[in-house]
Formats: C-alpha cells, sequence, structure tokens
C-alpha cells in the first residue's frame, strides 16, 4: 500500500508500536497511513508508529471491519474458519498474517472452545498483549465459539525459517 496522510475524523485510541502502550490521537490531527491490514491499522502520529483497531476505521476514513462468517449448519465451530479468523490478524510492523510469520504453533478446537498455542517474533515484543487480544476476539468472532484460550509459548523460538513461502516472498526474503 502506498504511504498516505489521512486526517483523523474523530479522536481514536491506539496503541503505540512496539510498546503496547495506550496513546490518544486527536480529532483533527493528521497522520500517515503506513499499513491497512487485517481490520487494523498502522499510522505514523508525532514520529511515533501506532495501530488502530479495524472497529475504529472510520476515524480515519474508512469503514469498519468485521469478520462476518455463515454459522455452519452442524452447530459446530468450523476449523477453516477458526484458521479464517486468525489470518486476519497482522502483526502492525510486519505486513504479513501472523499465520503466515509462523507465530500459530498450534490450534485445537475441544466442542465450542478453541486453544492456542502462539509465539512472538521476539519475547519482549511490547504488541505481544495487543496480538494476543487480537486472536481473541477474532476468533471470538467465528460462529460457535464460546471460549478462546491464548497460550504464549517461547519454545520453539521463532525463526525467519518458520515464515510460509509466501511471507518470505512478500517480504523480499525468499
Amino acid at each position: 500500500m502506498k504511504r498516505q496522510v489521512v486526517p483523523v475524523a474523530r479522536t481514536v485510541e491506539a496503541r503505540l508500536v512496539p510498546t503496547g502502550s495506550p496513546v490518544t490521537i486527536p480529532a483533527g490531527a493528521f497522520v500517515t497511513l503506513t499499513q491497512a491490514l487485517g481490520g487494523t491499522f498502522t499510522v505514523v502520529h508525532n514520529g511515533n508508529m501506532a495501530r488502530v483497531d479495524g472497529e475504529d476505521a472510520d476515524a480515519l476514513g474508512f469503514d469498519p471491519t468485521t469478520l462476518d462468517l455463515p454459522p455452519p449448519a452442524d452447530g459446530n465451530v468450523a476449523s477453516d474458519q477458526v484458521w479464517q479468523a486468525l489470518r486476519t490478524v497482522h502483526d502492525p510492523e510486519i505486513p504479513v498474517n501472523i499465520v503466515d510469520l509462523g507465530l500459530v504453533y498450534d490450534c485445537a478446537i475441544d466442542g465450542h472452545e478453541v486453544s492456542i498455542d502462539m509465539t512472538l517474533t521476539a519475547p519482549g515484543c511490547g504488541m505481544g498483549p495487543v496480538l494476543v487480544q487480537d486472536v481473541e476476539r477474532r476468533v471470538g468472532s467465528v460462529p460457535f465459539v464460546a471460549a478462546v484460550h491464548v497460550n504464549l509459548v517461547f519454545d520453539p523460538p521463532w525463526q525467519r525459517s518458520m515464515m510460509s513461502e509466501e511471507a518470505q516472498l512478500e517480504l523480499g526474503l525468499f
């Protein structure tokens, strides 16, 4: 995507990248949009990179993003829909979803509960809690999911080789 400067239509809460600290961007401020993927937006405001949730897309002049999946006829959680939801979660600094980045180690469905083992590109990543919340919110929106449990693990440590070939191509690493 081409960087573009956009005015903020209303005051919006965001998270600083890479610390995850909350920041308020006031109405009327101008931000530079650097990434719009998976329903979240990465912007630069006052020299700081921040992530704006898709629910607040209207503040940036876009339609809010929601995950709209049809409920399976059998009343069960559909594995493919869980994976589809996971692919809508993007790292705010890297324009690749967490599945293709190789951050999701395991995804298990037990009835109407989903358990996910995932990691981060670096153990001290301040955006870890924000990514976990994104996973919980997105997977929680899958039809018939009653609970989402995310377990952050760091063994094995993440490495670039865990990325899909498509992700490596996207980032010019392959």
